[in-house]
């Protein structure tokens, strides 16, 4: 049996992905499966760490308004869907599986033309205009939201919750505490802009740490594709202050040890967080991790920070006053755990041995 993945970018349409092939190969150990991702985003690292091959197929990107760059694009999608039907040719894979993301398109339309079956999961409130396009051709849809089923064929899609890698589960601080040098007994701030980083979420950040003197210390994850230069200036006069562009395995650790996270809007890293049951501060992209935000402004369950309107003096202000309240650290923890329930195993399985059953 093989599985084709599809999807980066950004680690958003990655992680869950990531996740159903653990449930997937823990059942069908002979499995084995292949990833199309993109050139330059930061899923290659974490897909071959599981052993898949990585392909690349040229691809335009997909917008919803008018643009010159449309005309362009169409002939560039073009001839990705014939680079996707080229590959799946050659691969054969069994079933099809993506969480979104423009790269993925030309690959479900070119499994439906090969009559291979697919499988796309919507995570965001708004379903962005990819899976609009993958879901016509969809043999299986999956939410992470039981509220976004009502806005697919009924039929066939299913409320699954998130996947959640099994390893992110596993994190030790005390382990954390040794590779960082961190201060066991001082608080620690995990902030993270996703795999490709955020200069925003960077600038407020930088900031915000000299405010945080003997409050706590801060983990900061910068992104391979920003610029370092102000982070790295203000890491060497803030001791309590520590840059790494990106973390694989480190990841688990440093969520075990965090007492706050904060993140931009992403739904990935969100239910990882709910997984966790952390607090969350959260500075979302504007577009759809607004809309994302939002449904977990309105149930109490993580704090908003507006990129445009804040400034370093408000986000340390918001950490100080969290780090001061343990009440609302465990308020905004059962919140989130409640509003975002991670996807049952038995489920994820179910799912895929239904569509990739020969007889389904």
């Amino acid at each position: 049996m093989k599985v084709l993945f599809s999807g980066g970018g950004t680690l958003g349409p990655v992680t869950p992905l990531l996740a159903m092939w653990d449930v997937i190969h823990d059942a069908h150990p002979e499995a084995t499966a292949l990833w199309v991702g993109t050139k330059q985003g930061p899923e290659k690292e974490l897909v071959e760490k599981k052993n898949m091959l990585f392909f690349t197929i040229p691809s335009g990107k997909l917008r919803r308004y008018l643009s010159p760059l449309n005309i362009i694009d169409a002939f560039k999608v073009m001839g990705a869907f014939f680079s996707a039907l080229n590959l799946l040719i050659s691969e054969r894979p069994d079933v099809c599986i993506s969480a979104g993301g423009f790269t993925s398109v030309p690959v479900h339309w070119a499994a439906w033309w090969l009559g291979i079956p697919t499988w796309i999961h919507q995570q965001d409130v708004v379903v962005g205009l990819s899976n609009k396009l993958m879901a016509r051709s969809a043999k299986q849809i999956t939410t992470a939201l039981e509220a976004s089923a009502r806005l697919f064929p009924q039929k066939k899609t299913v409320w699954l919750g998130n996947p959640i890698r099994k390893e992110i589960l596993s994190g030790s601080k005390e382990t954390a505490v040794k590779q960082f040098h961190l201060d066991p007994l001082l608080p620690l701030i995990f902030v993270t802009g996703g795999g490709t980083g955020s200069q925003r979420v960077n600038q407020l950040v930088v900031e915000a740490v000299q405010h945080l003197k003997g409050f706590a210390q801060v983990i900061h994850l910068t992104g391979k594709d920003r610029p370092q230069e102000l982070a790295q200036r203000a890491e060497k006069h803030v001791a309590y202050y520590h840059i790494f562009p990106f973390f694989t395995d480190e990841m688990k650790d440093v969520y075990a040890a965090a007492d706050i996270i904060i993140s931009r809007g992403g739904f990935g890293t969100i239910t990882e967080i709910a997984a966790l049951g952390k607090p969350a501060i959260l500075i979302p992209k504007p577009g759809h991790q607004e809309h994302n935000v939002d449904y977990l402004a309105k149930a109490n369950a993580a704090i908003i920070v507006n990129e445009t309107t804040a400034d370093g003096n408000f986000l340390a202000k918001k950490i100080r006053e969290l780090l001061e309240s343990p009440l609302q650290q465990k308020e905004l923890s059962a919140q989130i755990q409640a509003l975002l329930p991670r996807a049952d195993e038995k489920n994820i399985l179910d799912v895929f041995e239904r569509i990739a059953s020969p007889k389904s």
